[in-house]
């Protein structure tokens, strides 16, 4: 793909853009409390996804929820000093649609507002998740690599299933994570975001983001010359990641972790939330509607990424 991020004026004199959307499966609040103290310290801000509800039966992930008051004070913390919270669904299990909304009217009234962004997590109710996230012979092709087993899966956009909510997210959400590339620049694999596909209507705005799931594929995309050719295109990069996989040990924070974060954070970029990033590209560029051929080249570079990387 073409990077179309070369001419964007970022604000402040900045070279570029980086942030993180950090997902909270397996994070516990000691690991939540280290990690964010951290980038705090180091002048990044960030987005934290949230389970605003607790667990009510049995849940396919651990990870601290709103329903802890303690873990719950700690992000009303760092919204009050210019991190995101974000949503993650409801909570850690699947959640049929009065749920859905009952997390959303928590998250509300626990931060003032409607998220503006969230990312699925693998519920039922996940919207335009597995399978769906492509459309033609490239959502034949993946059923055939993933053998299936993301296939019918997932209902958040199914109309008349128990899970549905696409009219609550267009409703109350502004941006939506899909895609995941292996490029530290996510506006160079992705130049339309934030984009709006007439094909998944239910999402108001889509972004993607560069590869960072767990600890060792977070630091190989933060590999210093990584970081360095970031700011040479003057980009922008938005990582997906867990904190709760890998990034503390035994107390402390994963040394590399730490020095790739202050190696970034000494870099003359732009450090905010995701939303923060997405609403600027809105204002200077305004968003793309994905037109068949795009939607095309995004979906086949992801397949190939699938294939050939393990991208999320």
């Amino acid at each position: 793909m073409s990077a179309l991020s070369s001419a964007i004026e970022w604000p402040e004199g900045r070279r570029f853009a980086f942030t993180v959307f950090d997902d909270p499966d397996a994070q516990n609040f000691a690991t939540t409390r280290l990690v964010y103290s951290f980038l705090a310290d180091l002048g990044l801000r960030t987005t934290i996804a949230a389970w605003p509800l607790g667990v009510s039966r049995e849940a396919n992930s651990g990870g601290e929820t709103c329903a802890n008051p303690e873990y719950r004070a700690f992000l009303q913390q760092l919204q009050g000093t210019g991190f995101e919270i974000a949503f993650h669904n409801a909570a850690p299990h699947a959640n049929p649609r009065a749920e859905t909304i009952e997390a959303l009217d928590r998250f509300e009234e626990y931060f003032g507002q409607n998220p503006s962004s969230m990312a699925n997590h693998y519920n039922e109710e996940a919207i335009y998740w597995g399978s769906a996230r492509l459309s033609g012979w490239r959502r034949k092709m993946y059923n055939v690599i993933t053998r299936g087993r993301n296939e019918g899966r997932f209902f958040g956009d199914v109309e008349g299933h128990r899970a549905f909510w696409g009219d609550i997210c267009r409703e109350r959400i502004r941006y939506c994570r899909n895609f995941v590339f292996s490029d530290i620049n996510t506006l160079r694999m992705c130049p339309w975001m934030p984009y709006s596909d007439p094909h998944r209507p239910f999402v108001r705005y889509w972004f993607s983001a560069s590869e960072g799931d767990m600890a060792p594929r977070f630091l190989q995309t933060m590999r210093d010359r990584n970081q360095d050719r970031l700011e040479e295109e003057g980009g922008a990069s938005i990582m997906y990641t867990h904190f709760g996989h890998g990034y503390v040990q035994e107390g402390k924070l994963n040394p590399e972790f730490r020095r790739v974060m202050e190696r970034m954070a000494r870099k003359n970029g732009w450090f905010v939330p995701a939303s923060t990033l997405l609403d600027f590209l809105m204002r200077t560029r305004g968003a793309t509607e994905l037109s068949d051929s795009q939607r095309t080249s995004l979906e086949s570079h992801w397949l190939r990424e699938k294939v050939f990387r393990g991208t999320s």
